[in-house]
């Protein structure tokens, strides 16, 4: 009986230390959000992101070199006056219309993803997002994904405000449906697969221009603690209980007046890849160019200490640009600032749009633009890879 009693204690002890052992294996997954002892060392947030994941993040890093991508939100999925639906142009963008080039950088929003919808809150339906990405991943485009989820909490938009961020924290009131929400993104995230069966790499900006207060996660509507609970709690569901390491992950407020602006909801290093702002023309042509600047200025200095990439994550005239607005206040305000790229928003009809269409008033002004040695289209990625880090592309 006392041998078996020293086998049993024993049995005891070795399943107490793999338990122990197990527990800081899981712990390992994400590092704490205070960690003194980390350094910036341009290294993936994600250990066990894929092969690809790693070439696009050094694929952003060259293109910084040589200039910037110009990107698009829906380039592909519907334009000024056609919808991909349509058979129209089957496979077009209004800045292939306009430049003679599609963008390199292809946005796409995976809002109502996380209600089980066919379609997302753009009407684009998640069947042709996948095709969409990827034809433009197999073409050499570079794909960023933004999510404007509905408020988990009162039902509504992602403009509905309603507090709801601690409800969809760890012991939060709402956090099952949350995690539901999770899975279905997810399992989207999962689908995006090249042709030949690897996954495609995404640059993944969640719960943007949190330092405005017109969607749910941001501004008054949360505290900044609850802020980067949220972010590292939705990259461990990702990366930890989904098995996702094709994303790189991207933070980005609205414009900021300085550092401790950007990094007032700032989650940490190990949490984020890429530094990004969304900057919009709202104040007039003068006042954007100075924002430009600016903003632009400071990212750069933020992401220099960091060791990581930056971009313009949003950007664009919320009204019909002057007819010099690309080369005389878009490209000064970009001009050598380091960014890796810069998106436009979405081209939804004649009275809302961010990229000029054929018969635009700035259109002849955008081909002035598209001609630019650092304004980098789709046409250029593959001269940047094969060329050395310090060479210019266009001439």
């Amino acid at each position: 009986m006392h041998e078996v009693n020293k086998v049993g204690s024993l049995i005891v002890k070795i399943l107490v230390v793999i338990t122990h052992v197990l527990i800081v294996m899981s712990c390992k997954s994400l590092p704490p959000i205070t960690d003194a002892s980390y350094e910036p060392d341009g290294k993936l947030v994600d250990a066990k992101a894929t092969e690809n994941t790693k070439r696009l993040y050094a694929k952003l890093q060259k293109i910084a070199t040589s200039g910037f991508a110009i990107g698009h939100q829906d380039a592909t999925a519907y334009g000024v006056g056609w919808k991909y639906a349509d058979k129209r142009l089957a496979y077009w963008s209004d800045i292939k219309d306009v430049a003679g080039d599609y963008p390199a950088v292809y946005g796409f929003d995976v809002g109502h993803i996380e209600l089980g919808h066919p379609y997302n809150l753009d009407t684009v339906s998640f069947t042709l997002m996948r095709d969409l990405i990827v034809r433009a991943h197999e073409n050499g485009g570079i794909i960023t994904i933004s999510w404007h989820l509905d408020n988990p909490v009162s039902g509504g938009s992602s403009w509905q405000t309603t507090a709801a961020v601690t409800q969809i924290l760890k012991g939060g009131t709402h956090r099952d449906k949350y995690e539901r929400w999770v899975a279905r993104l997810a399992t989207f995230l999962n689908d995006l697969e090249a042709f030949d069966g690897s996954k495609i790499p995404v640059v993944f900006r969640p719960f943007h221009e949190m330092n405005g207060s017109w969607f749910w996660w941001g501004g008054s509507h949360v505290t900044a603690s609850a802020y980067k609970a949220l972010w590292i709690e939705t990259l461990d569901l990702l990366m930890n209980k989904h098995n996702i390491h094709h994303l790189i992950y991207a933070y980005a407020p609205i414009t900021i007046s300085d550092e401790n602006d950007f990094y007032k909801y700032y989650p940490g290093d190990r949490f984020v890849d890429v530094l990004g702002v969304d900057i919009y023309n709202h104040g007039g042509n003068e006042n954007y160019l100075k924002n430009l600047k600016q903003n632009l200025t400071v990212l750069r200095q933020i992401a220099t200490q960091k060791k990581k990439v930056f971009a313009l994550t949003e950007t664009g005239s919320n009204k019909p640009p002057t007819i010099d607005w690309w080369t005389k206040y878009l490209y000064p305000g970009v001009k050598d600032s380091g960014i890796a790229w810069l998106l436009l928003w979405r081209n939804a009809h004649a009275k809302h749009y961010f990229a000029p269409y054929p018969g635009e008033s700035s259109a002849a002004d955008f081909q002035i633009f598209r001609d630019y040695k650092d304004t980098l289209f789709l046409g250029d990625m593959k001269a940047i890879l094969e060329q050395p880090i310090s060479g210019s592309q266009k001439q």
